[in-house]
């Protein structure tokens, strides 16, 4: 019989956040693909930014407010996980983002996802209460991604 990794089964209260972590996967392809295609590096900007403004810091702030304190602020992975938000942060709000910014943008939030979905997400289902996962699932909207085609450099 091979050795196949059986998908994880993500509880409903995290599912939302897995969509958007889908999504962020998405952005890294097309920052990846804009760089492939040398696309004019403000349009990537502005894109990066909107997506940054609408759908990163608001997901960002959902994760620190309401998963990571199941696990508590010392947590290894949380130090990890914050410290990994500090440096996203520090690049999608950087001025003047070069081809090679946006590779380490790229690479560091396909990294953190990957951690994040691997690691970090599979212990705090493992160790949140009943009562923590309801809460979790209860602070969540039901906001559905609707991309910005406006300029979509990507196709």
């Amino acid at each position: 019989m091979e050795n196949q990794s059986k998908p994880i089964k993500r509880h409903i209260s995290l599912q939302p956040l897995s969509r958007d972590h889908h999504h962020t996967l998405l952005l890294v392809w097309k920052i990846r693909k804009a760089l492939k295609e040398h696309v004019e590096l403000d349009r990537v900007d502005q894109y990066v930014t909107w997506f940054y403004q609408q759908y990163a810091l608001p997901h960002f702030d959902m994760e620190e407010k309401f998963i990571y304190p199941v696990l508590g602020d010392q947590h290894e992975l949380i130090v990890q996980a914050l410290d990994e938000h500090k440096k996203l942060k520090a690049y999608f709000e950087a001025k003047g983002k070069d081809e090679i910014a946006y590779t380490a943008l790229a690479d560091l939030l396909e990294k953190h996802i990957r951690f994040e979905e691997r690691t970090l997400f599979n212990v705090v289902q493992e160790l949140a209460t009943e009562q923590q996962l309801q809460a979790i699932l209860e602070k969540q909207g039901e906001e559905v991604f609707k991309d910005n085609e406006a300029d979509a450099f990507w196709k």
